[in-house]
Formats: structure tokens, sequence, C-alpha cells
């Protein structure tokens, strides 16, 4: 469960970016901006995030406020599944990232795996569409879908790039220790469990 703190923010985040999308008055604007900025001064007082930071990631968008939408893409080779080292903690994690405003989904992981695996994939179906705040322990102040796609490797070789460090395949239990806001090994394991089931009808939260 997100603390309350953080609901309450993201509440005022989101009435202030809808408000300021679609009001015509500019005095009802100059409010929205006020709310916007104590849902920032929120987020700053509760944690070690710059107040700038927290503008550039939280408050930066207009319209009616969505969920980000986070692909990750699980490429097996047999009974292993491949995972890339972050470049930022070390760490690994399924290949992945942001979708992009003007990309498919199967265009998003196809994207991310070639720029973080150095691998050309085939998607095949999808594995699940979780919600980040029901999956991860770190609060974030912007909601996530995390969407995850079993996919088969084509051709393609590792190289080095700024998002990882390194590309591997793993046994599941044989794990590396994960970049766990990234994916969880609960979410890692449902991969290798849909992997062996010749129909599946994707999760999702």
């Amino acid at each position: 469960m997100e603390p309350k703190w953080l609901e309450y923010a993201k509440k005022l985040q989101s009435i202030a970016q809808a408000g300021l999308a679609y009001s015509k008055d500019k005095f009802d604007k100059e409010r929205f901006e006020q709310i916007r900025d104590l849902s920032i001064d929120i987020i700053h007082n509760y944690t070690d995030i710059e107040h700038e930071k927290i503008r550039d990631l939280f408050a930066n968008e207009t319209g009616y406020q969505t969920p980000k939408i986070d692909v990750r893409a699980a490429i097996f080779e047999g009974e292993t599944i491949l995972l890339v080292k972050e470049q930022n903690d070390g760490r690994w994690s399924l290949p992945g990232g942001w979708a992009d405003m003007d990309t498919s989904l199967a265009d998003a992981i196809i994207k991310e795996s070639k720029e973080e695996a150095g691998l050309d994939v085939l998607p095949k179906r999808v594995i699940s569409i979780f919600d980040y705040k029901k999956h991860h322990s770190k609060p974030l102040p912007y909601g996530i879908l995390k969407i995850f796609v079993e996919c088969e490797p084509i051709k393609g070789d590792f190289i080095k790039n700024i998002e990882t460090s390194e590309a591997k395949f793993f046994e599941l239990e044989a794990l590396p220790p994960l970049s766990l806001n990234r994916n969880t090994k609960e979410q890692i394991e449902y991969c290798f469990q849909v992997r062996k089931k010749d129909h599946h009808e994707a999760a999702f939260d």
C-alpha cells in the first residue's frame, strides 16, 4: 500500500493537471497552479528528491493525467531468460523502458530489446499488465502500468550502451540481483510459468 501522503499528492496533481488543461478563466488556472505546487511540495518534503526534479518528473505533463506505460521483454532461449545489467544501479532487469508516444506495444518491445540487449526479437503474446504500486514497495509520484511480453530472439549481439553494460541468459534458479523497480522475482517467475503454457490469457490487476 502506498502511503496516504503520496496518494493525496497524486490526487492533487491529477486535479491540477486536468484543471490547467480545461479551464479557460485565468484566475482558475492560477488556483490550479497553486494546487500543483502544493502537490510538488508534499513530495519534496517527504522524500529526498529535489524540487525541480519532482516538477520535471511529476508535473511536466499536460492534459488529462494518465499512467505511464513501461514495457518489458521476456526473451526466452530454452529454459533461460535474457536479462540486462542496468548502468545506473548495477542490477539486472528484463529489457524495457517507457513506451514512446508514437509506437505500438510490439514496436516498443522490439525497440527496447534492440537498444538494451542488441537483439532483434519477435513479440509473441502479452503475459501481464501490472499496476506498479500493487507489486513494488518503492512509492513513485505517478502511476505506471507495466506490460510484460513474451518474445523469441531472432538475431543480434549485445553492444554496450548508455543504459546497459551486459546481457546474459539466466535460469530461473540462478537469477542475479534484480533491479526491483523494473521487475521483481515474482514477475519473472510468472513469465517462466506462462512460457510453459500453450494457451494463456494475459493477467492484469
